[in-house]
């Protein structure tokens, strides 16, 4: 393979990653919203404890998806 369409390819697969990992943290942290939306609607007395799970949670998938777009975003630099 020509070095120069390899090159294109990396850079391609580094971009496709790094948006699917975007897509799927905002997927994801629409989920948990979603999720912590309902069990308030269910359980308002419990509004605290699920809110700083929520937000836990919604954090560690947002570094995880920090990850991602890194790694892909190296993908192409590299």
């Amino acid at each position: 393979m020509d070095l120069f369409l390899l090159s294109d390819m990396a850079n391609a697969g580094g971009a496709i990653g790094a948006g699917l990992g975007a897509i799927g943290a905002g997927i994801g942290i629409g989920q948990i919203g979603k999720g912590a939306v309902e069990a308030i609607a269910r359980q308002p007395e419990s509004i605290n404890d699920i809110r700083s799970n929520m937000i836990l949670t919604a954090a560690l998938v947002e570094g995880a998806a920090l990850f991602a777009i890194i790694i892909g975003l190296l993908a192409m630099v590299l």
